[in-house]
């Protein structure tokens, strides 16, 4: 059962959060990598709503920049 994306429009309660889906296709990675990632607490932050899973963008972004790495760094 894919996950409904939510409504983005300014001023919808969900504006600024985006689906599990939408956030695999962004990143390039598939629902499933991002529910393992859940599992071991290495991935971005999310919150839940009964079986559907959101991420708020801003909270993604601050993790895309805690995994960033200088040049050279592993």
């Amino acid at each position: 059962m894919e996950e409904q994306a939510p409504e983005n429009r300014e001023g919808s309660l969900l504006e600024g959060w985006i689906s599990r889906a939408e956030l695999a296709r962004e990143l390039g990675v598939s629902v499933d990598t991002l529910a393992r990632w859940e599992t071991s607490r290495c991935g971005p932050p999310l919150a839940r709503v009964g079986r559907c899973v959101f991420y708020r963008r801003a909270a993604v972004l601050e993790w895309l920049e805690s995994r960033e790495q200088a040049r050279g760094e592993r």
